[in-house]
């Protein structure tokens, strides 16, 4: 009678594993695929109605002069 519940007790934890991670899985998929996309930009460059404001906003570009010849 040991063995028998040992038997079925191990059949049904190894059963319960794979089924949970089929359900786990499946729900880790749908999760991912089935969200609306998040915005990539900051909020202060958006108006009230959730568009892009391209033309007001300032752009800065900063180079940096690497022309450091130093000569004895």
């Amino acid at each position: 009678m040991l063995t028998l519940s040992i038997f079925v007790g191990s059949l049904f934890a190894i059963t319960s594993f794979f089924v949970g991670g089929v359900i786990g899985w499946t729900a880790r998929e749908y999760l991912l695929y089935n969200q609306e996309p998040q915005p990539t930009m900051h909020p202060e460059m958006y108006d009230e109605d959730g568009n892009v404001l391209p033309d007001s906003l300032i752009s800065f570009r900063f180079t940096y002069d690497d022309d450091t010849d130093e000569e004895d």
